[in-house]
């Protein structure tokens, strides 16, 4: 039965960070790139095509503003999305702001109505700069592709069609 449910921002932080120094045209070094390449946040995502070298490959490029093409769809997705953020902050602060608030307590209820016997008591929900699909589930851990997540003109966030607290009930359900 679930019991909690974790919100991860470590990488998001790392990132915004990346974001900030990179657009302040300040040179982020690789061993910086190297450590956030290994959070678990974007690790769950790693495959054949795109890993913790692809990670480090791409910030790289951006950091040092090198031209990039990759014959990987996966890189091009996260040079691609990475550069949105650079070139719109406001956009970012908006999806940024109210996940940083965000709180799945009221959730744990609903979601154990639905799965009354779920194999985890905790769920660990990231935030993650990714590429292609909108998340990744590996056992009790949820990666949500921040690239997706998108503000409405209400203020209110969206993956896809679905309300973010809708999406992510979606999710965790799933995972259990």
């Amino acid at each position: 039965m679930l019991k909690r449910i974790k919100v991860n921002m470590d990488v998001m932080e790392a990132m915004l960070y990346f974001w900030q120094a990179t657009s302040d045209r300040e040179k982020v070094s690789e061993k910086y790139l190297n450590d956030l390449a290994k959070m678990p946040a974007l690790a769950i995502a790693y495959d054949d095509e795109f890993n913790a070298e692809s990670v480090r490959k791409v910030l790289s490029a951006i950091t040092n503003r090198e031209p990039f093409a990759s014959k990987v769809k996966k890189e091009g997705r996260f040079w691609n999305n990475n550069m949105w953020m650079l070139e719109d902050p406001a956009y970012t602060d908006s999806i940024i702001q109210p996940l940083k608030k965000l709180n799945l307590d009221h959730l744990v209820d609903q979601i154990n109505k639905d799965v009354p016997a779920g194999k985890y008591e905790e769920v660990e929900v990231f935030f993650s700069p990714l590429h292609t699909e909108d998340s990744y589930g590996v056992e009790n851990k949820l990666a949500v592709n921040f690239f997706m997540v998108v503000p409405d003109f209400e203020g209110n966030l969206k993956v896809g069609e679905l309300y973010l607290e809708d999406y992510l009930k979606e999710k965790i359900a799933a995972l259990l």
